[in-house]
């Protein structure tokens, strides 16, 4: 947001009608801000995405146009590329702002699936041990998990308040955004609610988690094949034989070629197609390789 968090809430009065109107787009973005536990209704936060529409397009758009007319150029052109550019700064920062939370959640929910299968192991030796399961949940609340430790501090935290184990695992599985844990959750309170082994219901979960990752991996591995042969045709065979082409084309029919002009849009179409396999690649990733 341009501004902190306390000023937008002021800033937003202005706009709440408009941000009704647009929150009602958005149906889940209530729910949505208050599993990431922001204090913001949804008609406040989409006035907060408007009120940044407004601030960067008349920023940008005034340093563009008045750079433009200090530079001599034609006042229609310098009219139409601030408006554009100013337009689709202030476009992005809405769209940004307004799906924050989703992202938030999608991002923190990876971050708990990525370092569960290490958790799980951690918890199974501990409670294998003869640890109660209090003690391994303190003790996995400690641990190196990133944003799965700040889950089972809340746990830790709701025993400390009088709840129950079982309690304080169910509100956890209930708030929990991601599918995969609180699957994992349910299965251990569903355990203890009839009273069988803790350490053998975890070793299950943990043979199936690991399963489950080979699967993943090999499925991935199939993929990234697939990708590497999209690779080598779209950044090695189309430009050789695009620039042969040329080349052959040009010496038949005489006409000149801009070599230079030609090879920076190939240069450019290549970083392209680089960082969109990048993106590819990272994003068919397995959770926890």
């Amino acid at each position: 947001m341009p501004v902190s968090e306390k000023k937008a809430k002021k800033i937003t009065k202005h706009y709440l009608g408009w941000g009704e109107k647009i929150a009602r787009l958005f149906p889940s973005l209530g729910l949505e801000l208050e599993q990431i536990g922001y204090d913001f209704e949804a008609r406040q936060w989409t006035s907060v995405a408007l009120y940044s529409f407004l601030n960067y397009f008349s920023i940008m758009f005034s340093t563009i146009f008045i750079i433009a007319i200090a530079a001599n150029v034609i006042f229609s052109m310098a009219l139409l590329v601030s408006f554009l550019v100013g337009f689709a700064i202030a476009f992005a920062s809405f769209t940004y702002i307004t799906f924050y939370p989703k992202i938030s959640i999608s991002r923190n929910t990876r971050n708990v699936e990525k370092n569960l299968p290490h958790a799980l192991h951690h918890l199974l030796i501990e409670v294998r041990s003869g640890m109660p399961l209090y003690n391994a949940l303190i003790s996995m609340s400690k641990g190196d998990y990133g944003a799965l430790s700040k889950e089972f501090q809340k746990t830790v935290n709701e025993i400390n308040t009088g709840k129950s184990e079982i309690e304080s695992l169910e509100i956890l599985a209930r708030e929990n955004n991601s599918i995969y844990f609180r699957r994992i959750l349910w299965q251990i309170v569903n355990s203890m609610k009839s009273g069988a082994d803790i350490g053998s219901t975890l070793k299950e979960i943990v043979d199936q988690t690991t399963a489950e990752q080979k699967a993943d991996i090999k499925k991935y591995g199939t993929q990234l094949n697939s990708l590497a042969l999209f690779y080598m045709i779209f950044v090695v065979i189309f430009p050789t034989l695009g620039i042969v082409f040329l080349l052959i084309l040009g010496s038949f029919l005489g006409a000149v070629f801009n070599i230079q002009a030609i090879m920076m849009g190939i240069l450019g179409f290549l970083v392209l197609i680089q960082f969109v396999f990048i993106g590819l690649i990272k994003g068919k990733r397995p959770v926890g390789v």
